[in-house]
């Protein structure tokens, strides 16, 4: 077994040993290499415009066993396609297919899904260009694109 370097002369050994070892940290490897910019669909920003595509409802992971309201997204920006969550009850009224929309990441933990839903990593905030929150709320009516 090999024990680290100790003594006067040992800071040249230590450091090509954390240089070395470096490699093996995934998220020295992720950064340096650039990976998650690479398969990020937002390319590295917070949120971004697409079009709905279709309606859909997902299963909540166990033990819930709810039916997660959710839309099939295809990005403006580079034509990728991502899911992404409708957030509050009845949300699901204030959109329909080929609607404009506005998506943003959930914040799970990791840059991975959040909560019960398995795999979708985005939620929507605007619905042409109106605020979901305030569609919900009755504040603002939707707008016609």
């Amino acid at each position: 077994m090999s024990k680290k370097a100790s003594g006067i002369g040992a800071a040249k050994k230590l450091q090509n040993r954390r240089k070395r070892f470096r490699k093996l940290y995934k998220w020295y490897a992720k950064k340096t290499l650039g990976l998650a910019k690479k398969s990020d669909p937002l390319e590295g920003s917070s949120q971004a415009n697409g079009i709905v595509l279709e309606k859909l409802q997902l299963e909540a992971k166990q033990p819930n066993s709810a039916m997660r309201k959710c839309v099939r997204v295809q990005l403006i920006k580079n034509g990728k396609q991502v899911t992404a969550f409708l957030p509050g009850d009845g949300a699901t009224k204030f959109v329909e297919e080929h609607d404009e929309v506005m998506i943003e990441r959930i914040g799970g933990k990791m840059g991975r899904a959040k909560g019960d839903i398995p795999g979708v990593r985005w939620q929507v905030i605007k619905v042409n260009d109106q605020s979901l929150q305030a569609l919900r709320g009755g504040r603002v009516e939707k707008a016609r694109k």
